[in-house]
């Protein structure tokens, strides 16, 4: 499966941003899909996880309460919405992939086999 990740971009602390993942080329129910994001000079960290099926999600507490995870099966999409967003959330932000049980919501970067290419979100303050 390929993912490429849109919807990044420049926005003003508070405001809001929605970023899609589209995959292709593999059966897309087969994967739980997580996002992640990387600052200069920081690990890349867990975001936000939805389980193959869709029924189950995942946050750490660094966004719970201002992010949504949501898949497409339709559309073969996955996206992160993110609201009440600060300068902190300011990231490469990385879709991807892992073959996981039907409602595992994996949220260690070493259990995703498959990442897309990222795309910028800057948060100004």
């Amino acid at each position: 499966v390929q993912l490429v990740e849109s919807g990044g971009g420049l926005v003003q602390a508070g405001g809001s941003l929605r970023l899609s993942c589209g995959a292709s080329g593999g059966t897309f129910s087969s994967y739980a899909m997580g996002w992640f994001r990387q600052a200069p000079g920081k690990e890349r960290e867990f975001v936000a996880v939805i389980s193959r099926t869709g029924g189950s999600t995942n946050y750490p507490d660094s966004v719970k309460g201002r992010s949504t995870i949501s898949r497409d099966s339709a559309k073969n999409t996955v996206y992160l919405q993110m609201n009440s967003l600060k300068p902190e959330d300011t990231a490469v932000y990385y879709c991807a992939a892992s073959r996981t049980t039907a409602w595992g919501t994996p949220s260690h970067r070493y259990n995703y086999s498959v990442w897309g290419q990222g795309t910028q979100v800057t948060v100004s303050s």
